[in-house]
């Protein structure tokens, strides 16, 4: 583990600046420490509450562990591009393959099996991320990135798998859904596209039943972009979201107000809680994988 010393945390506010070393409501944040290193693109960081983390690899077809006494070790390296990872309760790492399917590994066995891989007979665009709900469901993200042309579906969506496979699809009209997260009551799915600087954010009436989505927030953009959007995120348990964005990582609040921005050494892609005390922000930063300690608690899924 490698220590950048110096490495600064940024954080920027609306119409003020703050402690470059604390966010309001959530306290103190520590320097970023790469702790992995070497990669072509990194996604996908999932935790599985025992302290490792998975993440993977996506151009080198890879997912990767990373132990709890730091080792890096090769998970597989068939893992049909994976991008987004989560456990469920099983138990089972799943993930997002760019290939056009949700699967689902047993840690142990490595025996893959397909959770779901088409919609009305035709295979995914190229799933990207996923949150697993409280009812055994899995909500994903299906946009265009790396997926064949024409797009399979078509379309770019959002989607549902219940627990029994049975698959709904349940947004279509966003730019490149990307991310995908709940809130820790399960009553708000977040959604961020790639297309566009607005978070959506929906009222979950049942599990894999959304109403009318509405702006959550609109990401701060780099000097002379617009309209960029983010990638992954994680959430607390105080509901506050940590969404990757060319900034780094964006924190708001419940309210969509923001808070700050955690600046990473690299652009992060996605984002995950891990450590003891579940309190250490894991970011895959395309070459390498970064850490942030926290004052914070991530929310845990279930399966975490």
């Amino acid at each position: 583990m490698k220590i950048t010393a110096s490495l600064t945390l940024v954080l920027l506010f609306v119409g003020s600046l703050a402690a470059a070393n604390e966010i309001p409501t959530i306290g103190k944040i520590g320097e970023p420490v790469e702790v992995a290193a070497g990669f072509k693109f990194t996604e996908g960081p999932a935790s599985d509450g025992q302290g490792n983390l998975y993440f993977t690899d996506i151009p080198e077809n890879k997912i990767h562990k990373l132990t709890a006494e730091g080792q890096v070790e090769v998970f597989t390296d068939e893992s049909g591009h994976a991008n987004g990872l989560m456990f469920n309760a099983a138990g089972e790492l799943l993930a997002c393959e760019m290939d056009g399917q949700l699967v689902a590994w047993n840690i142990e066995t490595k025996q893959r099996r397909v959770v779901a891989d088409q919609y009305n007979g035709k295979r995914f665009n190229a799933c990207n991320d996923l949150v697993v709900d409280s009812a055994g469901g899995v909500y994903f993200t299906d946009p265009s990135f790396r997926a064949p042309d024409p797009w399979p579906q078509g379309k770019l969506a959002v989607y549902y798998v219940d627990r029994n496979g049975k698959v709904a699809r349940l947004i279509d009209d966003l730019p490149n859904p990307n991310g995908v997260i709940l809130s820790p009551d399960e009553k708000t799915l977040y959604v961020i596209p790639t297309g566009q600087a607005e978070m959506m954010a929906y009222p979950v009436e049942s599990p894999g039943k959304i109403g009318a989505g509405k702006v959550f927030c609109k990401l701060q953009q780099k000097p002379g972009e617009q309209g960029r959007g983010g990638d992954g995120l994680a959430v607390d348990t105080k509901g506050n979201l940590y969404i990757t964005s060319g900034l780094g990582l964006q924190v708001f609040n419940p309210q969509g107000e923001l808070l700050g921005i955690i600046a990473l050494p690299q652009q992060p892609a996605n984002v995950t809680f891990t450590g003891e005390k579940n309190n250490v922000l894991a970011a895959t930063c395309r070459t390498a994988v970064y850490t942030v300690e926290t004052e914070a608690t991530g929310h845990v899924f279930p399966g975490e």
